[in-house]
């Protein structure tokens, strides 16, 4: 997709964690004990926010958009695949047009920059699936489309074993999507497990505008 990010740029072993709340029905939880985590450890992440999880976290999300460690990037408004022809990912019906990736992308963005004071620089659609002209929109619209090479809990589904052994897959530059809205899936303890390791052999963790600069 043109203009997509999926990796940082080259220089020293840095890696960005990042994380999806992707709001809606069973999708508005929060993992407490993934966040407290990363406090402990001061590991900060990309927390990619829908407007719905913002909607029935209204609390949390001001907290955690006041702490520096995190940086607070667009997850859309109905958390769709983002696409100019209806197509679907993981059976989710995706926009039908440009219009509707216009609102899929500003809806978000005007809840976020009225919340946080300043507009999101990064977007990242429902699924993760954007074609190649919706990418273009979202380039217009101000935002960078996040996308990602080590898929960390496999939407969160995969046990704690499971995601740290996919964390083995981390290398320098690497992008990194987990899960932040599902408390009882393997997210939080296959990352406590993984990060401390990646820590130990030198890595840097950085929120994304840390290392991609305007």
């Amino acid at each position: 997709m043109p203009g997509a990010l999926s990796r940082l740029p080259a220089g020293g072993k840095t890696v960005a964690l990042t994380f999806d709340a992707c709001g809606g029905k069973g999708g508005n939880a929060y993992d407490e004990a993934l966040i407290a985590f990363l406090r402990r450890r001061s590991v900060p992440a990309t927390l990619f926010i829908n407007s719905r999880w913002i909607d029935e976290n209204p609390s949390v999300f001001k907290e955690l958009a006041a702490d520096p460690l995190f940086e607070m990037a667009n997850h859309g408004t109905r958390h769709l695949p983002l696409s100019v022809s209806g197509r679907s990912a993981y059976r989710i019906p995706g926009t039908r047009n440009a219009g509707e990736v216009f609102d899929e992308v500003s809806g978000n963005r005007a809840k976020l920059t009225g919340l946080l004071g300043h507009p999101p620089r990064f977007f990242r659609s429902g699924t993760a699936y954007c074609d190649d002209v919706a990418a273009r929109i979202v380039t217009d619209l101000g935002e960078r489309f996040a996308s990602f090479d080590v898929n960390s809990d496999g939407g969160a589904t995969f046990t704690p074993a499971q995601v740290h052994q996919a964390m083995q897959d981390v290398r320098p530059g690497s992008v990194v999507i987990g899960h932040m809205n599902h408390p009882h899936g393997g997210t939080a303890r296959g990352m406590s497990g993984a990060v401390p390791q990646l820590l130990d052999q030198g890595y840097e963790f950085v929120r994304l505008s840390d290392a991609v600069k305007a």
